[in-house]
C-alpha cells in the first residue's frame, strides 16, 4: 500500500466556502484542491476564457472565414488517439456546418507513425487540399509542415503539445503552450483547442454576417465529444477544462449525445443517464482509442461523426470487439514484461525500460502505464516499427516531466533519439534497433538526477478521515456533484475500522461491513474490488465515499482503494 499522507487545506478558504453555503466536508476536499471561492467551481459557459486569450486563434478564424467563402479545400490530419479521434470529429462537424468544404485523414499508426511526416503530407496532397489543418498534432512537424510548404499547400496547426526551442514553418498555429499565448487554460487537449478555433471562426463569421439567422451553429452540441477527448487524454482537469467536461456530461446524461457515444454507452453496457467522468476515461475512451492502436482511427471518427444511429451502433459493436481484442494482447504483453522484471530490485533502479520484438507497438503504452502502478517508476516500452526501428511509449510518475526528461537526454547525447514528443505524464520516442542499450543507460542516468528518493516513493495524499455522520448519502451526493480527474483528483480518506462482515461476491471482490472505532462503533457498507482473500479484523483504509444505487434505492457506501492491517 502506498504512504498515506493527509493534505492541510487552508482553514481561511474552507472557512470562505462553508459560509458560501457548501458543506464541511465538500468545502474542506475543495480547499485541499486550490479553490477559494464557489465561483471556481462554477462550470457555467460563460465562465470560459475568451477566445481572444488564445494566441492566433483569431487569425486562424480569419483565414478559415476566407477559405470557407471562397469553398476552399480543407483537409483535417489527425492523430490516432481518443483526443485526436475527437478532435478530428469536432473539426469536421463544426467546420462543415459553417459550409466549409471539408474532408479529414488519419494516419495509421503501423504505417505512417505519429503525426504530420512528409510521408503523410504526400499521401494527403493527393487530395489536392487548399490547406492542411492539424488537429493535436504539428507543433513538432518541421519536416511535414517543410514538405507541405514545397508542395504549395498551407499548413494550420492546432495542438496543444510542448513546443521545441523553435516553431515549425506553419501558416498559423494555435496551442496554448506556444510563446507568447497567455491563456489561463494551458491544460487544453488537443480536442479543446479545436473547439476554441471553431468558437473564433463562428464570431469571425458572425463579424461577416454569413448566418441567416445571425447567430450560426450551436457548437455546444460537440461537447459531448469535447468532453470525451479530454477526459481520455487524462489532461489536467483545470477550470478550463472542468467547464467543457461539465458541459458535456449534462448532454450525455440528458441523452442529447451524438449517435456515437450514445452506441458506445450502449455497447459497454452503461448507463446514460448515470455517465460519470469514468465512463469517459475508463469505458469509451479505450473503445475509441483501440481502433487506432490496432488498426485505423478511422473507424473511431466515423462513429463520432455520424448522424446514422444504425451505422454508430454497428460502428460501435466492432470498435467494442477491438478493445476486447486490446485488452487480451495487452494482458499478454503484461505479462511478458513483468516475467522479465520478475528478480530485479527496483530499489537500486529509478526507471524501468523493457523492449519485446513480439509486442505490438499499439499497446505498448498500456504496458507502460501498468509498469509504472506496479513499480512507482517512470516505464518506457518499446516494440518494433514496421521500418526496424523502435518505437517507444513511455509514462511518468508524479515529480518528473517525461517530455523534459527526453529532451534531456536528446541534448546531452544528439542522435541518440530519433524523435519525440509528449507532456509531463505520458511521451512518445523513436530509437534505431541498435541504440536500445545506450538509451536504457542514457535515460535511467537523466531520471536518476532528476529525482530525489522521496520522488520513487509511492504515495498516496488522502483528504483526512471522515465522521460517521459525514459518511452519509447527502456528502457522497455532493462529493459526486462535482467533476474530478487528472489534477483535480477525486477525494479519498482514510480511517482506522473493525471488519465485522466480509463476503465474496462476483468471484472477485469482497462485500464489507467496516465498524468505526469510536464510542458508537457505527457501520458502514463498504466494497473491496479485485481482492476475494480476506481481511484481517482490522484495516487501515483509503477509501472513497460515493452513491450505490440498487434496485432504484440509493446509499452512502466506502470504496476501499487500499488497505493495511490496523
Amino acid at each position: 500500500m502506498p504512504r498515506l499522507i493527509r493534505r492541510n487545506p487552508s482553514v481561511a478558504a474552507c472557512r470562505a466556502l462553508e459560509q458560501a453555503g457548501i458543506g464541511a466536508v465538500l468545502a474542506r476536499v475543495l480547499a485541499a484542491r486550490g479553490i477559494t471561492a464557489p465561483a471556481d467551481i462554477d462550470t457555467d459557459l460563460r465562465g470560459l476564457p475568451p477566445t481572444d486569450r488564445l494566441l492566433n486563434a483569431d487569425r486562424m478564424a480569419l483565414i478559415l472565414a476566407d477559405a470557407i467563402a471562397a469553398q476552399q479545400r480543407l483537409l483535417i490530419v489527425g492523430d490516432y488517439d481518443a483526443d485526436g479521434a475527437t478532435a478530428v470529429a469536432v473539426g469536421h462537424l463544426g467546420l462543415s456546418r459553417f459550409g466549409a468544404r471539408v474532408d479529414y485523414l488519419v494516419p495509421r499508426r503501423l504505417e505512417y507513425g505519429y503525426g504530420l511526416t512528409p510521408e503523410i503530407v504526400r499521401v494527403a496532397a493527393q487530395r489536392r487540399p487548399d490547406f492542411i489543418i492539424t488537429v493535436d498534432n504539428g507543433i513538432a512537424a518541421f519536416d511535414g509542415i517543410d514538405e507541405a510548404n514545397r508542395l504549395g499547400i498551407p499548413v494550420l496547426v492546432t495542438d496543444h503539445h510542448l513546443p521545441a526551442d523553435r516553431l515549425p514553418a506553419a501558416r498559423c498555429i494555435v496551442n496554448p503552450n506556444q510563446p507568447g499565448c497567455d491563456f489561463p487554460g494551458k491544460n487544453l487537449a488537443g480536442v479543446g483547442v479545436m473547439f476554441y478555433v471553431l468558437l473564433a471562426l463562428r464570431a469571425e463569421l458572425r463579424r461577416r454576417d454569413a448566418f441567416t439567422d445571425g447567430a450560426g451553429p450551436n457548437l455546444a452540441e460537440l461537447l459531448d465529444v469535447v468532453a470525451l477527448g479530454t477526459v481520455a487524454d487524462v489532461v489536467s482537469l483545470d477550470r478550463t477544462n472542468r467547464i467543457l467536461v461539465a458541459q458535456g456530461l449534462r448532454r450525455i446524461r440528458a441523452g442529447r449525445a451524438r449517435p456515437g457515444i450514445e452506441a458506445l454507452l450502449q455497447v459497454a453496457g452503461r448507463d446514460r443517464a448515470r455517465t460519470s467522468i469514468y465512463d469517459l476515461g475508463f469505458v469509451l475512451g479505450p473503445r475509441l482509442n483501440a481502433a487506432g492502436r490496432l488498426d485505423d482511427m478511422t473507424e473511431g471518427v466515423e462513429c463520432l461523426v455520424t448522424a446514422d444511429p444504425g451505422r454508430a451502433r454497428d460502428l460501435a459493436s466492432h470498435l467494442d470487439r477491438k478493445n476486447l481484442e486490446r485488452r487480451e494482447l495487452q494482458a499478454d504483453m503484461q505479462s511478458q514484461a513483468l516475467d522479465r522484471l520478475d528478480g530485479i530490485e527496483m530499489v537500486d533502479r529509478c526507471s524501468v525500460t523493457l523492449f519485446d520484438a513480439d509486442w505490438h507497438p499499439g499497446v505498448v503504452g498500456l504496458v507502460a502505464s501498468r509498469l509504472r502502478e506496479r513499480f512507482h517508476r517512470p516505464a518506457i516500452c518499446f516494440a518494433r516499427g514496421p521500418d526496424g526501428g523502435l518505437k517507444g511509449s513511455g509514462r511518468s510518475i508524479r515529480g518528473l516531466h517525461l517530455r523534459d526528461a527526453l529532451d534531456r537526454v536528446d541534448r546531452a547525447h544528439p542522435g541518440l533519439i530519433e524523435r519525440f514528443g509528449g507532456h509531463a505524464a505520458a511521451a512518445g520516442l523513436s530509437l534505431a534497433a541498435d541504440r536500445l542499450p545506450a538509451f536504457e543507460t542514457a535515460f535511467e542516468q537523466t531520471v536518476r538526477a532528476l529525482l530525489t528518493p522521496a520522488d520513487l516513493e509511492d504515495v498516496l495524499e488522502t483528504d483526512g478521515g471522515l465522521t460517521g455522520d459525514e459518511c452519509a448519502l447527502d456528502t457522497a451526493e455532493a462529493l459526486a456533484g462535482q467533476v474530478w480527474g487528472q489534477g483535480f483528483p477525486p477525494p479519498v480518506f482514510d480511517d482506522v475500522f473493525g471488519v465485522v462482515e466480509q463476503r465474496v461476491v462476483g468471484g472477485e471482490h469482497l462485500r464489507l461491513r467496516l465498524q468505526r472505532l469510536d464510542a458508537r462503533g457505527q457501520t458502514l457498507p463498504a466494497i473491496l474490488f479485485g481482492q476475494s482473500a480476506p481481511l484481517p479484523d482490522r484495516i487501515q483504509a483509503a477509501y472513497r465515499l460515493e452513491v450505490n444505487e440498487w434496485n432504484g434505492h440509493c446509499s452512502a457506501q466506502l470504496v476501499v482503494q487500499h488497505w493495511l492491517p490496523g
